[in-house]
C-alpha cells in the first residue's frame, strides 16, 4: 500500500523496512535546533550587548546633566535632582534587565530570573512614584486611581517578592 517513503522524507534512505529511517530525521533535527539556538543565543549576547551601551551612554549622559548644572544653580533646585534621581533609577533598571538578559544567556536557575524580574518591577514603580506628580493628571481623580494603581503593583510585587524568598527558602537543600 505504502511502496514510498511519506514525502517529508523523501532524501532520507529507507531502513530495509520501508520505513524512513528515524537515526537520520533526528540529525535533521538536531541540526535545526542546533542553529536556532545559536541563533537565539546570539540574539540574547547582542541584547546584552546594548543594554550594556545604553548604560555606558546613560553614565556619561547623567554625569554630564551634572556637571552643566553645577555652575549654574540649577544643581540646588529639587525638580533638577529629581531628574537626576529619575534618569539614575533609570539607569538601574537597565542593569537589571541586563542582569537579567544574561541569566537566559548562562541559563541560570529560573528562580534567579524571576528575583530579577521582580526587581526590575520594584525599581521601575519606585522611579514612578518618585516622579510621580499630581499635576501631571487632568483631574483629581485620575491622580488618585493612578496613585492607587501604583500602590497596587508595588503592593503585588513585594507580594511577590516575600513568596519567592519563603518559598525559595524551604525548597533549598540544607
Amino acid at each position: 500500500m505504502a511502496d514510498s517513503p511519506p514525502a517529508d522524507s523523501s532524501d532520507d534512505p529507507p531502513s530495509p523496512d520501508g520505513t524512513p529511517n528515524p537515526s537520520v530525521a533526528k540529525t535533521r533535527s538536531d541540526r535545526v535546533s542546533q542553529v536556532t539556538n545559536r541563533f537565539i543565543h546570539g540574539v540574547e549576547l547582542a541584547a546584552a550587548a546594548l543594554f550594556a551601551l545604553l548604560f555606558g551612554i546613560g553614565v556619561v549622559d547623567l554625569a554630564i546633566q551634572i556637571a552643566e548644572s553645577v555652575p549654574t544653580g540649577e544643581i540646588t533646585d529639587p525638580n533638577v535632582v529629581i531628574g537626576f534621581i529619575e534618569t539614575g533609577l533609570l539607569l538601574l533598571i537597565i542593569v537589571e534587565v541586563y542582569e537579567t538578559v544574561v541569566a537566559y544567556i548562562e541559563q541560570s536557575d529560573t528562580r534567579r530570573i524571576v528575583r530579577l524580574v521582580i526587581y526590575t518591577g520594584v525599581i521601575a514603580m519606585v522611579r514612578k512614584v518618585i516622579i510621580f506628580r499630581t499635576t501631571e493628571y487632568s483631574s483629581t481623580l485620575d491622580a488618585l486611581f493612578a496613585a492607587l494603581a501604583y500602590g497596587t503593583v508595588i503592593l503585588g510585587l513585594v507580594l511577590l517578592l516575600y513568596v519567592e524568598r519563603s518559598v525559595g527558602a524551604s525548597l533549598t537543600p540544607e
